[in-house]
Protein backbone atom coordinates (compact mmCIF):
# COMPACT_ATOMS: atom_id res chain seq x y z
CA UNK A 1 0.00 0.00 0.00
CA UNK A 2 2.72 2.24 0.59
CA UNK A 3 4.41 2.53 -2.39
CA UNK A 4 0.92 2.98 -4.26
CA UNK A 5 0.48 6.40 -1.43
CA UNK A 6 4.19 7.39 -2.83
CA UNK A 7 3.24 9.42 -5.48
CA UNK A 8 0.33 11.32 -3.62
CA UNK A 9 2.49 12.52 -1.12
CA UNK A 10 4.60 14.00 -3.66
CA UNK A 11 2.13 15.93 -5.27
CA UNK A 12 1.23 17.29 -1.56
CA UNK A 13 4.44 17.71 -0.68
CA UNK A 14 4.93 19.86 -4.18
CA UNK A 15 1.43 21.81 -3.80
CA UNK A 16 2.48 22.79 0.06
CA UNK A 17 5.50 24.06 -1.18
CA UNK A 18 3.61 25.57 -4.25
CA UNK A 19 1.54 27.17 -2.56
CA UNK A 20 3.88 28.89 0.32
CA UNK A 21 5.79 30.40 -2.39
CA UNK A 22 4.34 34.00 -3.51
CA UNK A 23 7.24 34.16 -6.39
CA UNK A 24 6.35 30.86 -7.18
CA UNK A 25 2.55 31.27 -7.40
CA UNK A 26 3.10 34.96 -9.50
CA UNK A 27 5.21 33.34 -11.84
CA UNK A 28 3.60 30.39 -12.16
CA UNK A 29 0.38 32.44 -13.12
CA UNK A 30 2.28 34.80 -15.55
CA UNK A 31 3.99 31.80 -16.98
CA UNK A 32 0.73 30.30 -18.06
CA UNK A 33 -0.75 33.24 -19.06
CA UNK A 34 2.13 33.53 -21.21
CA UNK A 35 2.30 30.38 -22.84
CA UNK A 36 -1.35 29.86 -22.96
CA UNK A 37 -1.28 33.03 -24.85
CA UNK A 38 1.77 32.24 -27.07
CA UNK A 39 -0.58 28.12 -28.04
CA UNK A 40 -3.40 30.56 -28.26
CA UNK A 41 -2.12 32.63 -30.83
CA UNK A 42 -0.44 30.23 -32.81
CA UNK A 43 -3.57 27.29 -33.10
CA UNK A 44 -6.23 30.53 -33.60
CA UNK A 45 -3.58 32.68 -36.05
CA UNK A 46 -4.06 35.57 -33.50
CA UNK A 47 -1.57 38.26 -33.12
CA UNK A 48 0.52 38.10 -30.16
CA UNK A 49 -1.32 40.65 -28.35
CA UNK A 50 -4.44 39.67 -28.37
CA UNK A 51 -3.59 36.00 -27.24
CA UNK A 52 -2.07 37.32 -24.38
CA UNK A 53 -5.76 39.47 -24.06
CA UNK A 54 -7.62 36.19 -24.09
CA UNK A 55 -5.09 34.41 -21.98
CA UNK A 56 -5.88 37.07 -19.30
CA UNK A 57 -9.58 37.24 -20.56
CA UNK A 58 -9.78 33.47 -19.90
CA UNK A 59 -7.38 32.70 -16.76
CA UNK A 60 -9.07 35.32 -14.60
CA UNK A 61 -12.97 33.66 -16.09
CA UNK A 62 -14.23 37.23 -16.94
CA UNK A 63 -14.87 36.47 -20.68
CA UNK A 64 -15.94 39.33 -22.55
CA UNK A 65 -16.23 37.13 -25.85
CA UNK A 66 -14.49 39.36 -27.86
CA UNK A 67 -12.04 36.87 -28.39
CA UNK A 68 -12.99 33.11 -28.27
CA UNK A 69 -11.50 29.93 -29.57
CA UNK A 70 -13.33 28.26 -32.66
CA UNK A 71 -10.95 25.50 -33.40
CA UNK A 72 -11.28 22.10 -30.95
CA UNK A 73 -7.30 22.77 -29.74
CA UNK A 74 -8.13 26.40 -29.07
CA UNK A 75 -11.48 25.60 -26.73
CA UNK A 76 -9.09 22.40 -25.07
CA UNK A 77 -6.81 24.69 -24.29
CA UNK A 78 -9.19 27.13 -23.03
CA UNK A 79 -10.88 24.54 -20.97
CA UNK A 80 -7.16 23.49 -19.43
CA UNK A 81 -5.82 27.47 -18.73
CA UNK A 82 -9.74 27.91 -16.67
CA UNK A 83 -9.34 24.38 -14.58
CA UNK A 84 -5.59 25.37 -14.05
CA UNK A 85 -6.20 28.90 -12.92
CA UNK A 86 -9.76 28.57 -11.27
CA UNK A 87 -9.09 25.06 -9.25
CA UNK A 88 -5.38 25.40 -8.44
CA UNK A 89 -3.65 28.72 -9.03
CA UNK A 90 -5.78 31.74 -8.16
CA UNK A 91 -7.36 29.73 -5.02
CA UNK A 92 -3.37 29.20 -3.78
CA UNK A 93 -2.56 33.02 -4.28
CA UNK A 94 -5.98 33.95 -2.47
CA UNK A 95 -5.41 31.63 0.58
CA UNK A 96 -1.54 32.42 0.81
CA UNK A 97 -2.22 36.34 1.00
CA UNK A 98 -5.16 35.75 3.03
CA UNK A 99 -2.73 33.79 5.37
CA UNK A 100 -0.19 36.45 6.22
CA UNK A 101 -3.28 38.91 6.65
CA UNK A 102 -4.80 36.94 9.46
CA UNK A 103 -2.17 37.12 12.05
CA UNK A 104 -3.11 36.96 15.60
CA UNK A 105 -0.87 39.43 17.21
CA UNK A 106 -2.19 39.01 20.10
CA UNK A 107 -0.73 34.80 20.72
CA UNK A 108 2.05 34.26 23.34
CA UNK A 109 5.25 33.52 21.71
CA UNK A 110 6.83 30.25 22.93
CA UNK A 111 9.05 31.78 25.69
CA UNK A 112 5.90 33.59 27.00
CA UNK A 113 4.16 30.00 27.34
CA UNK A 114 6.57 28.97 29.17
CA UNK A 115 6.58 31.33 31.47
CA UNK A 116 3.02 31.15 32.07
CA UNK A 117 3.70 27.72 32.82
CA UNK A 118 6.46 28.16 35.54
CA UNK A 119 4.30 30.58 36.76
CA UNK A 120 1.25 28.23 37.49
CA UNK A 121 3.61 26.01 38.58
CA UNK A 122 4.67 28.47 41.43
CA UNK A 123 1.46 29.10 42.72
CA UNK A 124 0.66 25.67 42.95
CA UNK A 125 3.91 25.09 45.21
CA UNK A 126 2.96 27.91 47.24
CA UNK A 127 -1.15 27.20 47.39
CA UNK A 128 0.04 23.64 48.61
CA UNK A 129 2.73 25.63 51.23
CA UNK A 130 0.09 27.90 52.85
CA UNK A 131 -3.02 24.89 53.06
CA UNK A 132 0.02 22.43 54.79
CA UNK A 133 0.30 25.48 57.23
CA UNK A 134 -3.50 25.59 57.77
CA UNK A 135 -4.06 21.99 57.76
CA UNK A 136 -6.49 21.93 54.29
CA UNK A 137 -5.93 18.65 52.28
CA UNK A 138 -6.01 20.23 48.59
CA UNK A 139 -7.98 18.46 45.91
CA UNK A 140 -5.73 16.25 43.84
CA UNK A 141 -4.45 17.28 40.85
CA UNK A 142 -5.92 15.60 37.79
CA UNK A 143 -3.73 13.00 35.59
CA UNK A 144 -0.92 15.11 33.67
CA UNK A 145 -1.25 14.79 30.17
CA UNK A 146 1.40 15.38 28.26
CA UNK A 147 0.81 18.16 25.57
CA UNK A 148 2.78 18.00 22.42
CA UNK A 149 1.65 20.81 19.93
CA UNK A 150 2.42 24.18 18.58
CA UNK A 151 4.58 26.17 21.37
CA UNK A 152 4.67 22.88 23.40
CA UNK A 153 8.29 22.40 24.77
CA UNK A 154 8.55 18.50 22.96
CA UNK A 155 11.70 16.17 24.51
CA UNK A 156 14.51 16.53 21.83
CA UNK A 157 14.54 14.89 19.15
CA UNK A 158 10.65 14.85 18.96
CA UNK A 159 8.28 16.47 16.81
CA UNK A 160 4.67 18.31 17.44
CA UNK A 161 1.75 16.27 16.48
CA UNK A 162 0.79 18.62 14.03
CA UNK A 163 4.19 18.04 12.02
CA UNK A 164 2.64 16.00 9.43
CA UNK A 165 3.54 12.65 10.35
CA UNK A 166 1.29 10.01 10.56
CA UNK A 167 0.70 8.12 13.49
CA UNK A 168 1.22 4.42 13.75
CA UNK A 169 -1.65 2.37 13.66
CA UNK A 170 -3.45 0.37 16.96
Amino acid sequence: MEPLLRPFRWIYRALVWFANSPRTLITSYLLMIVVAGVIYGQVEARSPADAVWWAVVTASTVGYGDISPTTWAGRTLAALLISTMVLLVIPLITAHFASRLIVDDDAFEHEEQEQLKADVRRMRALLEELAARQGIALPPLPPARPVNGPGSANPPGERSGRAGRRRPRR
